[in-house]
């Protein structure tokens, strides 16, 4: 690939200059294999050589990457109304996870998401705490044994755990085999998705391959288990005996007909991207975050104390989370550093704007790719350094668009709130009953693409049992 400057110029119209990038032969055929074999490497590299946008062509598709804040914040915000979401990209996640709220667009998306945000909202989420600190409990007291010593595979731990949270959330109840099988069908979706969202086209999943065996049968999994609890819950009395769960409640949303709203299809839609959504960004997080504080004891020592003073040993409630702002500033600082969903957070320009100095032409893509804008050192002094003061009460805030875990403007993640909850929760939880050590000579681990980004090949961490943790 010859990296020479396009000619960022005016046209003769006036308008302002595409951004600068590499020029390219081949119609630019040639950056289909960096991307695929590392693309978050690929990126990274379009961000030192031509700084906070770069404009490449791929046939006939014109991309635009942005990196720097402002220009990520015009995208989202300021130029909502101007993107819509990647058609590819939505088609990928639709085949595993359904036309949903994550997948739709226009006035469907609009009716799907007023329907969803009241179950999200602050008020709601007393009534989902119960559920987290039940499994979090169950979780955490078996991960080592009692004043014990142990290795422990923290991706799995809390793979399992953020599962089953949003199983209970969702249906009440769950077991540890529908836990452990829908993990592993979220798993092995998510990355296929990913995969295929790089490559300029994919196979249809009915032909007789073993890649497409594997993701039908996740599938199928999946679904089995939604229908079977969408069964339960219409045979019960209107759902009323399980009052607090997300399946009875949207089970029971009515028109003013006294109408189903929402219909098998589409709960079972809904759930599905819950499913994925309401655990696999949570997992994330909460797996780099328990590296960094491996890494530092100093950090993790003065968490402890936090904890210790705020609980005396109890369980953690909603009402404990505003005397828990250190822990929740590590975690943000954790999301910051390892956000959950790294990159291929994808645009599609639906008329010409113009963004900074830059033209985004209609119908291009523009690539956003948070792994890079949180690290921009114009927003976050020493950027590589895990430093959870930048979040904690008093801090001014991040620039706008520099910060961007759940995403920003009109598509913000609905589940924001429940998501910090869930992690301030489990992360106390694992503060009052472990430290956690790195293993000698255990190195930083890869950092893997999937929908989110994980450790290549899991995390191994030991876990200490606290000697009082009161």
């Amino acid at each position: 690939m010859a990296l020479e400057p396009s000619r960022a110029l005016a046209d003769r119209a006036g308008r302002a200059p595409l951004p600068p990038g590499p020029h390219l032969r081949w119609w630019g055929l040639e950056l289909l294999g960096p991307m695929q074999r590392d693309y978050l490497g690929f990126v990274c590299g379009l961000q030192r050589d031509w700084g906070d946008a770069a404009f490449t062509r791929i046939a006939l598709e014109r991309t635009c990457d942005v990196f720097a804040p402002e220009l990520v914040r015009a995208v989202l915000v300021d130029y909502a109304d101007a993107f819509v979401r990647w058609e590819r990209g939505a088609a990928i996640l639709s085949q595993g996870f359904g036309r949903s709220v994550l997948t739709s667009e226009g006035e469907t998306w609009k009716r799907q998401r007023r329907l969803l945000a009241p179950e999200f909202a602050p008020a709601r989420l007393q009534g989902y705490a119960g559920l987290m600190v039940a499994a979090a409990r169950r979780a955490l007291d078996r991960a080592a044994p009692a004043s014990e010593a142990a290795q422990v595979e923290v991706e799995a731990l809390m793979t399992a755990l953020a599962m089953d949270v949003v199983l209970r959330t969702l249906f009440g109840s769950t077991t540890d085999e529908d836990a452990a099988q829908a993990a592993d069908a979220v798993q092995l979706l998510s990355r296929v998705a990913a995969r295929e969202m790089l490559l300029p086209a994919t196979l249809p999943d009915w032909l007789p391959l073993p890649g497409k065996a594997a993701k039908r049968r996740a599938l199928r999994a999946l679904t089995a288990l939604i229908r079977r609890q969408i069964r339960q819950c219409r045979r019960a009395a209107d759902c009323r005996d399980a009052p607090a769960h997300l399946m009875g409640t949207l089970s029971k949303l009515r028109d003013e007909n006294g109408r189903a709203l929402l219909t098998d299809t589409e709960l079972e839609q809904h759930c599905l991207v819950l499913l994925r959504a309401g655990h696999e960004t949570t997992a994330a997080a909460l797996i780099w975050w328990c590296r960094l504080i491996a890494e530092h004891p100093d950090e993790a020592r003065r968490l402890r104390d936090e904890v210790d003073r705020v609980l005396s040993g109890r369980d953690p409630a909603v009402g404990d989370v505003p005397g828990l702002a250190w822990v929740a500033a590590s975690l943000q600082e954790a999301m910051r550093l390892y956000p959950p969903v790294a990159a291929l957070m994808t645009r599609r320009a639906l008329r010409e704007v113009q963004i900074g100095p830059w033209r985004i032409p209609r119908g291009a893509l523009v690539r956003i790719t948070p792994l890079i804008t949180h690290r921009d050192a114009r927003a976050f002094p020493d950027p590589e350094a895990f430093r959870p003061e930048r979040f904690a009460p008093g801090a001014a805030p991040p620039p706008r668009g520099a910060f961007l875990p759940f995403s920003a403007g009109p598509r913000v993640c609905l589940g924001q709130h429940y998501a910090m909850l869930e992690m301030v929760l489990v992360a106390t939880m694992l503060l009052q009953r472990y430290e956690l050590q790195v293993p000698p000579g255990e190195a930083r681990p890869e950092l893997e693409l999937g929908v989110t980004v994980r450790p290549r090949g899991g995390l191994l961490l030991r876990f200490v049992r606290r000697r009082d943790p009161a």
